[in-house]
């Protein structure tokens, strides 16, 4: 099993024992020492993982940090701290006001500092000041919410791969990056006045009142999502036409079968590409909640069904795509169904809250 799929099925325990977890120290043991062993290290080999690290800091004598990830030196001289981490309960929210993660990064020669409550993993460096963490991470890991690219930055904190200077010539461009891409979605759900006027002033010649401001607000939101929906629909279609057509089967030289007139007719269902479509929609959505591999469909005459584990007792959705209304049926955690018309099979996205939730209601955690 490689890293990536390593990863992914930490990521699945995380969404699995979390809400049985009520302490801090259980969120160590079960979520983030499970979490450093899939980073290679040994967490109970002294000499790689110690906790309740402490270097004394000033006056201050005896304080602790969580974890202290340990690397020997290149010309084989005594371990020293690589890595600090600092952990939280999981419910707990991640901040680094008084931390002790920012008083023992200048004084001890680590050069990275982690911030955890085991779901969430924040990622510090000294980009700004040396021997000085900076006060926003260049890396953030949601292991509810894996994405590719940052599996493969994690990857570079792996003890197989693990290399100061690789890691910190790409964290400069990963902490920017992040930066824009929460500043970009921002503007995604709530554009600012200056990115309204600036695309209004090249559509519209008039005088860009308050109210003017407040309309053209609404179309650039609207706008940017239908510009997305229609880009991952295009994607969709494009992956679509891409898949293999299965072989034709040989025609048997048979004389036909004289139908039994006892045999109850079976219903001529068939599957539209809009309902696939539909589908794969629904996949991308939750693929980044469970494996896509794990949601299936099954068409029947008046529904479009999508089921996880090719299970009818653990539906996510039904799609009603063939009638003259259409419509995307959702099922809450009481497995009560909530029907919402829609125009097209683009406005799927609009409920992406409520698909994850009831693919999430079968994802009960285990009793331990």
């Amino acid at each position: 099993m490689d890293f990536k799929d390593q990863i992914k099925q930490h990521g699945e325990r995380v969404a699995r024992l979390k809400e049985s977890i009520q302490t801090e120290e259980a969120t160590k043991t079960a979520l983030i020492l499970p979490f450093l062993q899939t980073l290679g290290y040994d967490v109970f080999n002294p000499f790689e993982v110690v906790p309740e690290f402490i270097s004394d800091i000033g006056t201050k004598k005896g304080e602790k940090v969580d974890y202290a990830v340990l690397k020997e030196k290149p010309n084989g001289g005594p371990a020293e701290p690589c890595i600090l981490i600092e952990c939280k309960h999981w419910k707990q929210a991640l901040t680094l006001h008084d931390n002790q993660l920012l008083r023992y990064f200048h004084v001890t020669k680590a050069r990275f500092g982690v911030l955890t409550n085991g779901v969430v993993y924040r990622f510090y460096t000294d980009l700004q000041e040396p021997n000085k963490m900076d006060e926003k991470p260049f890396l953030e890991i949601n292991m509810l919410d894996l994405r590719d690219n940052q599996v493969e930055e994690l990857k570079k904190f792996h003890k197989s791969y693990f290399d100061v200077e690789t890691i910190i010539s790409t964290a400069s461009e990963l902490k920017y990056t992040g930066e824009l891409k929460v500043l970009i979605q921002q503007e995604l759900t709530h554009p600012s006045d200056a990115l309204v006027r600036h695309f209004a002033r090249q559509v519209y010649g008039g005088t860009l009142t308050a109210k003017m401001m407040e309309y053209f607000t609404n179309l650039v939101r609207k706008s940017f999502q239908h510009t997305f929906s229609d880009q991952i629909t295009d994607r969709l279609k494009t992956a679509l036409g891409q898949e293999e057509m299965p072989a034709p089967q040989p025609v048997a030289a048979d004389p036909p079968l004289v139908p039994n007139v006892d045999e109850k007719k079976e219903p001529n269902i068939v599957t539209t590409q809009e309902e696939l479509e539909g589908f794969y929609i629904v996949r991308a959505i939750l693929r980044s909640v469970i494996d896509a591999n794990r949601i299936v469909h099954r068409d029947a005459q008046s529904y479009f069904a999508i089921l996880l584990d090719n299970n009818n007792r653990k539906p996510i959705c039904r799609l009603h795509l063939n009638g003259s209304k259409k419509a995307i049926t959702v099922f809450d955690e009481n497995r009560a169904e909530q029907r919402h018309e829609i125009a097209t099979i683009n406005d799927i996205f609009l409920h992406s809250e409520a698909l994850t939730k009831s693919l999430l209601a079968y994802e009960k955690p285990v009793t331990l």
